[in-house]
């Protein structure tokens, strides 16, 4: 791109957060490598470039030619992996996620085409069908972690962080000790729940679907849907390897927002309903479901420590962001205590 060319940064809520953008070597280099890969795969960038700032992505959006828009990302060291795992992805499961036109796993950036229209567009332009959207989406996604469960291995090894469910109540004992955001009472109620916990993980664990890709983060602005009945998952920086029921959560929470808890149900037997078979029955199906809406707040609690470093405290002295995460990770920790069940 000229050196005059425009360029927006958006950094949203977090206008004292630190990434590599601000450091002009970083920066140049990432332009470089992403230009060079644009170069690769048609005219290059020739227009506007709008840069969106979060403590947990650097991403830009290039204009390039007539094919539409193009995206950098780049994570923290602690998403890293999300490039590799695209790219793993798309081999995997082609049709299901972008294919991304370039990866460098080891500095955690990459180059994706544009995947059209958010299904939450979708969802807007079709209020009465969205319960029956979710279904449909939810059923893709079932089917894509069942192809997965052979390479969950592979996932791991690509950097993918671990949250085994028989390891979860290990996991939760560190969350909660580490967590400066959580009171005594908190921490005291958390303490008393803990056996109950490792019961519900226990049972999970031995119900006989084995652990695999969770996305963690699965709303109406995580997946594309390009046409009709066609929908592109993306965005698997918060991913980890779990329960695959976990994945309920997000989407569950989301739609409820949209449509009342009535939905739930339907959407839970959309989800479930590619796990059945190999003697399992629905009931066992949904008591599995139940025990993962619980436990999948571990999920997100683990996602919301994957910053960049050194985000220092905001204008007015607010929290620096990885306070502002001890915060958001705290309140998923009560929600151990409080959720309703599904």
């Amino acid at each position: 791109m000229q050196p005059d060319a425009r360029e927006t940064v958006d950094r949203g809520d977090f206008p004292e957060a630190v990434t590599p953008w601000d450091r002009p070597d970083w920066r140049a280099e990432a332009l470089d490598w992403a230009r060079a890969a644009l170069a690769a795969h048609g005219p290059g960038e020739n227009g506007p470039r709008e840069v969106r700032l979060r403590p947990w992505s650097v991403l830009v959006r290039f204009s390039a030619g007539d094919g539409g828009p193009v995206w950098f990302k780049a994570n923290p060291p602690a998403s890293a992996f999300e490039a590799g795992l695209t790219r793993a992805l798309a081999d995997w499961a082609p049709g299901s996620v972008l294919r991304p036109l370039a990866v460098d796993a080891a500095r955690g950036w990459v180059l994706l085409p544009d995947g059209g229209p958010l299904f939450r567009q979708a969802l807007d332009e079709d209020p009465g069908g969205g319960p029956r959207a979710w279904e449909a989406v939810l059923g893709r996604y079932a089917e894509l972690q069942r192809s997965l469960l052979p390479r969950t291995p592979e996932i791991e090894a690509l950097g993918v962080p671990g949250a085994r469910t028989a390891a979860l109540p290990g996991i939760l004992d560190r969350m909660v000790e580490e967590n400066t955001a959580l009171d005594d009472a908190d921490r005291r109620a958390l303490h008393a729940l803990r056996p109950r916990f490792a019961e519900w993980c226990a049972e999970l664990a031995g119900a006989g679907i084995g652990d695999t890709l969770d996305h963690s983060d699965l709303h109406e602005a995580q997946l594309f849907a390009p046409e009709p009945g066609r929908y592109t998952f993306f965005d698997w920086g918060d991913a980890s390897v779990t329960h695959p029921f976990c994945s309920l959560l997000v989407p569950g929470r989301a739609a409820v927002r949209r449509y009342g808890p009535e939905v739930l149900p339907r959407l839970r037997d959309a989800y479930l309903e590619p796990w059945t078979g190999a003697g399992r029955t629905p009931g066992e199906l949904r008591r599995a479901a139940r025990l993962a809406w619980r436990l999948a707040a571990i999920g997100r609690v683990s996602a919301w420590g994957r910053f960049f470093p050194a985000a220092p405290r905001d204008a007015d002295g607010g929290a620096a962001a990885g306070e502002t995460g001890d915060a958001d990770r705290a309140r998923w920790l009560r929600e151990l205590l409080t959720r309703p069940p599904l």
